[in-house]
This record gives C-alpha cells, structure tokens and sequence, in this order.
C-alpha cells in the first residue's frame, strides 16, 4: 500500500511539473510581445534586482536538497530549512520566479510570475500533505501544527549536525535551476528583436 501511494505521488509529481512547465511557457510566449514603459536605467536597475533574486532562488532550492533529497516520503524532515517552512523547495522557486520576471524590466510581471507559481505550489502542497498525513499520521500532523506552510518564520530554525544527501538529486536540482539564468538571455534576445522592430511590441507592462 505505501509503495502504491509513493508511486501515485511520483506521477502526480511529474504531472505538476509538466503543468507548471507549460503554464510558464504560455506567460513567456505572451510577454514576447510585450514591452516596458520604464526608462533603460530603471529598467536595468529592475533585471539586476531581478537576477539577486534568482540566484536566491537558486541557492535556496539547492540549501533545502541537501536535507529532503530523496527522503520526501521516507522520513519527516524538520531541520535546516524544513524547520522555518514546510515547503523550501516551493518558497525558493517562487523567489526565482519573480527573478525571472523581473528580466522583462516589468514589476507587473515580476508579481504575476510568483502568484502564479505560488498558487501552483500551494495548490501542489496540499495534495502532497494529505499524503504524507496518510503516511506518517500523528508526527506529520505535529510537524504541521508547528511550522508555517508557505512563508519562512526564522525563529523557528534549528539545525543538525551533519545532514546526508544524494548527489543525483542535487546535481538534477542544480540544473533546474540554472533554466532560471537561461530567461536573462532569452529576454535580452526579445529585447533586441523589439528594438530592431522584429518584434512587435502590442502593449506594455509597468
């Protein structure tokens, strides 16, 4: 029974992905056609803050697989990250998210891009709470009485000595996240096309 309800959470796991992954394909295609009314310094200023976000994203992602990798529904993870937040991993990515967004010079997009991805992942956490419920029971609901689901409370850290970790999904966690850097080129590229008037700019975001 319990592998059966890890492999119906794997494959519900990959189907998110996939949701996700086409969902912020959609908002990319749109945003091609849109432009920025910002000056070139604010818009600049915008992307930079926008990359310190990514990277924050990144590292963060990278910080809470060094304690769950592979144990997601082994075992209850409540140190390093997991202690402040239940879900890092969607915390961080939603960070990164709004990095992303920003490389379009637009506020607006940097805020949709993370409530789209917040709403996924909260969407996501609850389907997968109900499973760890079903499988770990009355710990896993203690665990969910004491830290906060979503948004990190930093009194609440504590850490462990020595964490072990699985170097295939750290490797893997590191290179989704370097698809986050892969819009600072890709939006730098549309905002060439743009200038030289190969693409049409039909309306503009703040």
């Amino acid at each position: 029974m319990g592998t059966d309800r890890k492999a119906a959470m794997a494959r519900y796991q990959a189907s998110r992905r996939l949701v996700l992954a086409v969902a912020i394909g959609l908002l990319c295609l749109l945003l091609v056609f849109s432009g920025s009314p910002h000056s070139e310094l604010t818009h600049e200023r915008i992307e930079a803050h926008g990359l310190v976000l990514i990277l924050i994203g990144i590292g963060g992602r990278l910080w809470s697989v060094l304690y769950i990798g592979g144990r997601k529904s082994a075992e209850i993870v409540t140190a390093g990250p997991y202690s402040m937040v239940r879900n890092p991993l969607y915390f961080f990515s939603t960070i990164a998210a709004a990095g992303v967004g920003t490389q379009t010079g637009s506020i607006t997009v940097a805020v949709a891009a993370a409530m789209l991805c917040a709403t996924a992942f909260y969407i996501v956490a609850l389907r997968e709470e109900a499973h760890l419920k079903a499988l770990f029971g009355a710990p896993y609901e203690a665990y969910l009485q004491r830290v906060p689901r979503f948004l990190p409370n930093p009194r609440l850290f504590r850490d462990q000595a020595e964490v072990t970790f699985s170097p295939r999904i750290f490797n893997h966690t590191l290179r989704d996240g370097l698809v986050f850097l892969i819009s600072i080129p890709c939006f730098e590229l549309i905002e060439s096309g743009q200038e030289a008037g190969l693409i049409p700019v039909l309306f503009y975001l703040y």
